[in-house]
């Protein structure tokens, strides 16, 4: 679907209509924390999960932190992602928002502690993909590229032939090129 801003109108309409084609069985929606689409997943995807994109959320730390202690930070917070269970994962969460190196984006690690965790709740080997929305940004990238290049579109179907070749340039270079992310169907 081709839209024109992020609301939570567009995004359930969205999500709906995944819905309508056949999607079921979402346990965990892993995105940034837009408001429009967090509130659209919760309304449309009951029972599922939401899991804070953790580079997204680090990005919103940096916003909130003084410039000299980024890095230091970025690293702290990339240690909660390295631990071996749920518990310890959340556990140190707590701990990490307690260092003085994070005393100023502690109380945003503390709000975002349900949704950055989400993950934990689903089988360790799985972690590592479905922490954050990488995959999904180079795709976004790939199609920002190619719509740069043709600038403007006759309509909205020419918009939608442009991502759907790339989806499927994307798709058939996955399967012959495996990477270390994979769209599709992941049973748990």
């Amino acid at each position: 679907m081709v839209g024109d801003s992020e609301t939570e109108a567009f995004w359930s309409q969205f999500l709906r209509h995944l819905r309508e084609r056949g999607l079921t069985g979402v346990r965990l929606v892993v995105s940034d924390s837009h408001s429009g689409l967090v509130k659209a997943i919760r309304k449309v995807m009951i029972g599922a999960s939401w899991q804070r994109c953790r580079v997204h959320f680090v990005r919103n730390v940096f916003s909130v932190i003084p410039k000299g202690s980024a890095e230091m930070v970025a690293a702290t917070i990339r240690t909660l992602f390295a631990q071996p269970t749920a518990e310890t994962v959340r556990a140190h969460l707590d701990t990490v928002a307690d260092r003085r190196a994070v005393s100023e984006g502690q109380s945003v690690l503390v709000e975002a502690k349900e949704d950055l965790t989400a993950f934990a709740d689903f089988p360790h080997q799985h972690w590592k993909k479905i922490q954050s929305t990488n995959p999904l940004e180079r795709l976004n990238r790939e199609i920002k590229r190619r719509s740069d290049v043709v600038q403007v579109f006759p309509n909205t179907a020419a918009v939608s032939r442009l991502a759907t070749a790339v989806l499927v340039e994307f798709h058939d270079e996955w399967i012959v090129f495996p990477r270390r992310y994979r769209l599709g169907e992941t049973h748990w």
